[in-house]
């Protein structure tokens, strides 16, 4: 857990007014310095960096500023200080650039598992009781299995509401129905889950908690949110690159390379697009970047 931050760590000139800043769900809120702050210490930012991003940004603002702008900005920043850091600031658009198809998100969940220790697959189309479903991630660790559901959206705004886990829930159930009467599954326990890269509505996880699915978003559970989880794990998706072109990006997902630290294991992908060498030794000393101990 960060620790609280204290206005006197930082040597950054008090604030003359208020401004309030537009955010991405059109709602206007007082922009908050200690946001601010603590962003940029969750990407690794250290002191120096923090207080030179903080006043160039407070700098430019402006009544109405949008959330996207200081972003932006901010991102910029730290791009010119170090590139490992503003790779993981990146960290939650980069979620959004895996689209627009859901399926690199698929894949990415899928890797998340494998790290973890699961056999894995993705994509799978399988016999329930009742009718056939398609699975995006089946995670099976030991005599336990888990059919997982991705929810990939586009933008912060958009969140997955209650009729998600509702029509989830049905399809695990008949899944499970049928699998708990084959000879081959005899002693498993099965789970359902959902990951979405944004949040979920508040009766989504009433509804999710009370019928024992597994949720997992961006920040849902507290402090073991899909956030968490990346920052802890280093597993870091692709599109937090800021050395590769989106084209390059998309061609890298199609071949399957969906999480950063693959290139460290497979560097000849970069040539399979057509990089060549120069390109692909910046794209690999940014990726050894967000990894120290490598």
């Amino acid at each position: 857990m960060a620790h609280q931050i204290l206005k006197s760590e930082y040597k950054i000139n008090p604030m003359k007014h208020t401004i309030k800043i537009m955010k991405a769900s059109g709602v206007m809120e007082l922009y908050s310095r200690n946001k601010l702050i603590h962003s940029l210490q969750q990407s690794g930012a250290d002191v120096k960096a923090v207080e030179f991003v903080v006043q160039e940004v407070e700098s430019k603002l402006f009544e109405g500023i949008s959330s996207k702008t200081i972003y932006d900005l901010s991102f910029s920043l730290l791009r010119k200080l170090e590139l490992g850091i503003a790779a993981r600031y990146k960290l939650k658009k980069a979620m959004m650039e895996m689209g627009p198809s859901g399926y690199p998100f698929e894949k990415f969940v899928g890797e998340i598992f494998r790290l973890q220790g699961f056999d894995v697959a993705v994509g799978q189309v399988l016999q329930g009781h009742c009718v056939t479903h398609e699975v995006d991630v089946v995670a099976t660790i030991g005599m336990e299995q888990h059919f997982i559901e991705c929810k990939y959206y586009l933008r912060n705004g958009k969140n997955a509401n209650v009729q998600v886990p509702l029509y989830i829930r049905s399809r695990v159930d008949d899944l499970i129905k049928e699998r708990s009467e084959q000879p081959e599954f005899s002693g498993y326990t099965f789970y359902g889950g959902i990951v979405t890269n944004t949040r979920f509505s508040t009766d989504a996880i009433s509804f999710g908690e009370c019928t024992g699915l597994q949720l997992l978003s961006w920040d849902y559970p507290l402090g073991k949110g899909l956030k968490d989880i990346i920052d802890e794990e280093l597993i870091f998706p692709l599109t937090v690159l800021t050395k590769l072109t989106i084209s390059e990006k998309r061609m890298l997902m199609d071949i399957g390379i969906v999480i950063c630290s693959q290139l460290l294991e497979h560097p000849e992908a970069l040539g399979k697009i057509g990089m060549d060498s120069k390109k692909q030794n910046k794209v690999l000393r940014e990726v050894r970047s967000l990894f120290p101990k490598i």
